[in-house]
């Protein structure tokens, strides 16, 4: 088993995780992490020392910005925000499960397992949970003035359907994106991979959506970098249309989020009360990371788009980061390893 309390703790809430955390040893740092010489590579027009950073999920407050940042991540991202409160699932919000093959879905369920161990494999329905604009606000703004130099930061916003239709769908993004841009943020994601949004197909398998969404975004706000995050496409030629029709409007692509699965405990009841699929993150879904980011590139490269792709999917290890970047991510983030192994960066760093 290895240690579970690191950045997040996972017997405790979402809420509570943000009053309370950071954790582990992410808390307390007391001599945070020195980067020497000057920064050689490129965030959306900010200089970072290293390619590499923390995706949506694990730091929701600016307390957990400056707790990556000490620890050597050049690159943080703060959860996603909403236009309007959002409700959080009920507890549990992340367990671990017993999954130590690629990772497939599969009817029968992925089994929760007694505690956490290597390779790691891990279940996580947290709903995407928003505070009001005005609550939120204060804290972004406090975040953004914590990176120094070479580090930088993205802020991560999710849409919300309210059954009002199509095209309020859309303006909520368009919304939400000015709220965000008002904060000061220069580089915003757009969720489109979670089934949270309210949506009952991903907005990302949406082609139409997606594109209006877009395109609404930057006719509103064109100042802004906008990157979209993108769910596991098993259908390429449907990915490579969907890049076809926004590849040119986007500045940055990032895949994947964790992918959907039934998850159940050893007495083949549901895992997460109410909630019979969960999202799988981890080693188990490495693969499909690197399987997008692959056609991610082939696209980039056939229809000559200048997006940046932002890899991300079961990098737990210098091995795996150097491997999206051999697939053509010029970003590569992560959310499980680093919640356990604070000590990430700095090894991709030394191997760099």
């Amino acid at each position: 088993m290895i240690d579970q309390v690191q950045l997040y703790d996972d017997k405790l809430g979402f809420f509570e995780n943000k009053t309370k955390g950071p954790f582990g040893r992410y808390a307390n740092i007391k001599t945070p992490y020195e980067n020497l010489g000057d920064p050689k590579y490129d965030f959306f027009g900010v200089p970072i020392h290293s390619p590499f950073g923390i995706g949506a999920g694990p730091l929701p407050s600016a307390k957990f910005i400056q707790a990556a940042y000490d620890n050597g991540y050049d690159i943080a991202t703060l959860k996603s925000v909403r236009t309007d409160t959002f409700p959080l699932n009920p507890f549990p919000q992340i367990l671990p499960v017993d999954l130590k093959e690629k990772f497939q879905d599969t009817e029968e369920g992925i089994v929760v397992a007694d505690g956490y161990s290597n390779p790691l494999a891990v279940a996580n329905s947290f709903g995407i949970p928003s505070l009001k604009p005005k609550e939120w606000e204060p804290d972004m703004i406090h975040a953004l003035k914590t990176p120094s130099k070479g580090q930088a930061i993205l802020v991560a916003f999710q849409g919300t359907a309210r059954g009002k239709g199509r095209e309020d769908f859309v303006q909520d993004h368009v919304k939400g994106i000015g709220l965000v841009k008002s904060t000061g943020a220069k580089t915003i994601e757009i969720n489109l991979s979670c089934p949270n949004e309210g949506e009952s197909v991903l907005a990302c398998f949406d082609t139409d959506i997606t594109t209006r969404i877009v395109n609404a975004v930057k006719d509103a706000h064109p100042e802004v970098n906008i990157i979209i995050k993108l769910a596991y496409f098993e259908d390429k030629n449907q990915l490579k249309d969907l890049i076809k029709k926004i590849g040119k409007s986007v500045d940055g692509i990032s895949a994947i989020n964790t992918i959907p699965a039934l998850v159940i405990d050893k007495n083949g009841k549901e895992a997460f009360p109410g909630r019979p699929k969960a999202g799988i993150s981890g080693a188990p879904i490495k693969w499909a990371g690197l399987e997008m980011t692959v056609a991610l590139n082939q696209a980039r490269e056939e229809f000559g788009y200048n997006y940046k792709i932002i890899g991300l999917g079961g990098v737990l290890s210098a091995g795996d980061f150097h491997e999206y970047r051999r697939s053509g991510a010029d970003i590569v983030m992560a959310v499980t390893g680093p919640m356990w192994n604070p000590d990430l960066a700095k090894e991709i760093k030394s191997s760099l």
